[in-house]
């Protein structure tokens, strides 16, 4: 709950900042160019951030903790963080000066004034990248020793810093100079980010260290599982990168739309895969010292526990993409700039994530399981297919498919979420599979959860959607204005976004819990029961 609450904030926060993003910026090129930018930088963070020490630094440091062996833990935590300062000052100094060839291989769309500022903008941000890894390393540490709510709250800031920077900035200057503000801004949101969690993650060590040293084993195990992370890691933002590299020879709107729909994608990714994984994981690794038979019921109890808790809301959340997609996406992102089309060409895109949602919030649980089992090869073989077949996928899709089905070329960003759906669910297969043979016995969610899950969530979908239908009916031509399809765009009904949004997801969520309550999921029995105590029952 802390996990998700922190989560939740940032998330949150993060939903603030693209609004505002939106706002002042739309779809222009200036806002494909930043979020370009912002993505080759970002490499660096996912390649030794939080999804790396999760699988390296924490089963270790956290079963260390679990042993109360605190003098070799505090030895382990000054050898990661002075060898990860290390790596990462080196990873930035060589990113600045290779900006140019990332930022054409990442890219290729882009070309003259577009690739000059794409180059400065990479310049200005990769320092903050840099220490965004470090904060990772506090995340590590505050998680270890169950400290939950800090280490996710921390991003807050650095929303902030750049809602701060658009507000101030924003109308008052071109767009080019604005977005290299806001470069600026991320840096100094990075800086901040690590400085709040600092004071909290000093209080934990007994005694803080940075050092070089890998003489202790505890370190050099950290290092072995650490390097094959990375790689893993590495493989699977490939796949992003090959996503963003067809968007941008597409168009600018393509890949501006992508990233927007990254963004609402990542909610439900974060809030219930990420959460229930982050917390998962420490505890996991904590239960790996006991005898083989009783770590593996454990595992098997904590991983079916944590399944259910993933797919009981992230189903629901894949069924809102698919039914009532523009209306998320206007309710969060519709203003200013970015237009009621904006908001139905990102509803696209979002059909195309629903496909892999479910299989890529579980499969992180499944990942944090062989991380727990210090087996971190598993996952990285495995990422090594999902990538290998989805970047095939996503290019003959991503390319080609809508003009043969005669679809405008545009709306084949909808193929490239597809093509990403499709490989994630493959790669969960492969990871449950081997998860069965190592645990001895069935993992993941019970069968026919899965199933009744989907039946009550499109029941709900169908509801919205003739909400939807309901409130929509009226429309009409917008004369002269033609639409994706060639029609013409109709007017919109003259309700604001957010309460269009409250209309529609009301009756989409009670009719949801509504009925996985009636089929007896205990989650929905839970929130029941919360509302009666809130009513005073």
């Amino acid at each position: 709950m802390l996990v998700a609450a922190g989560i939740l904030a940032s998330r949150l926060m993060g939903l603030v900042r693209e609004r505002v993003f939106a706002h002042y910026l739309g779809n222009a090129a200036a806002a494909a160019v930043f979020k370009a930018a912002l993505r080759i930088p970002n490499f660096l963070q996912n390649l030794f951030g939080e999804g790396v020490l999760s699988g390296s630094f924490i089963p270790v440091y956290a079963q260390l903790l679990g042993r109360k062996d605190h003098e070799e833990a505090d030895r382990v935590a000054g050898a990661v963080f002075g060898l990860m300062a290390l790596a990462t000052s080196v990873m930035v100094a060589l990113g600045m000066l290779a900006t140019p060839l990332f930022v054409d291989a990442i890219a290729p769309g882009f070309e003259g004034e577009s690739r000059e500022l794409a180059i400065r903008l990479v310049r200005i941000v990769f320092p903050g990248t840099g220490l965004l890894v470090l904060s990772a390393w506090c995340l590590g540490i505050l998680n270890s020793h169950r400290r939950f709510l800090l280490s996710y709250l921390a991003p807050v800031v650095w929303n902030l810093v750049i809602i701060a920077a658009l507000v101030l900035a924003g109308g008052r200057m071109g767009e080019a100079r604005l977005v290299e503000v806001l470069s600026y801004a991320v840096v100094l949101g990075g800086l901040l980010q690590f400085g709040v969690q600092v004071p909290s993650v000093l209080r934990l060590l007994g005694r803080f260290r940075p050092s070089l040293s890998v003489a202790s084993a505890s370190v050099r195990q950290v290092l072995r599982s650490f390097v094959t992370v990375v790689i893993g890691r590495g493989v699977v933002q490939i796949s992003a990168y090959v996503d963003t590299a067809i968007a941008s020879l597409l168009s600018e709107r393509a890949l501006s739309s992508l990233f927007y729909a990254q963004t609402l994608y990542l909610i439900p990714v974060s809030l219930f895969g990420m959460a229930v994984s982050a917390a998962e994981l420490p505890e996991m690794a904590r239960a790996t010292g006991g005898a083989s038979e009783e770590v593996n019921a454990k595992l098997r109890e904590r991983i079916e526990a944590g399944a259910r808790r993933v797919a009981f809301f992230v189903v629901p959340s894949a069924a809102a993409f698919l039914f009532i997609g523009d209306v998320v996406s206007a309710a969060l992102l519709q203003t200013g700039r970015f237009t009621a089309a904006d908001s139905r060409y990102v509803w696209y895109l979002l059909m195309g994530s629903a496909v892999g949602l479910v299989s890529g919030t579980v499969g992180r649980l499944y990942s944090s399981t062989y991380y727990a089992l210090k087996d971190p090869g598993t996952p990285l073989r495995f990422a090594v297919v999902r990538v290998s077949l989805g970047a095939a996928l996503a290019w003959g899709v991503g390319l080609h498919l809508a003009p043969w089905l005669g679809l405008p070329r545009h709306l084949s960003a909808a193929f490239i979420t597809v093509a990403s759906g499709l490989v994630a669910w493959l790669e969960a297969f492969l990871l449950r599979r081997k998860l069965v043979r190592i645990l001895g016995g069935a993992v993941g969610p019970p069968p026919g959860v899965l199933p009744k899950l989907w039946m009550c969530a499109l029941v709900a979908g169908g509801v919205g959607l003739g909400v939807k239908w309901a409130l929509f009916r009226g429309w009409g031509p917008m004369p002269g204005v033609s639409g994706e399809w060639g029609g013409e765009w109709l007017v919109p009904p003259a309700l604001h976004p957010v309460v269009t949004f409250l209309a529609v997801v009301l009756p989409f969520g009670a009719t949801y819990f509504a009925l996985t309550g009636a089929l007896g999921f205990p989650q929905a029995q839970a929130v029941f029961r919360r509302a009666r105590r809130l009513l005073g029952r």
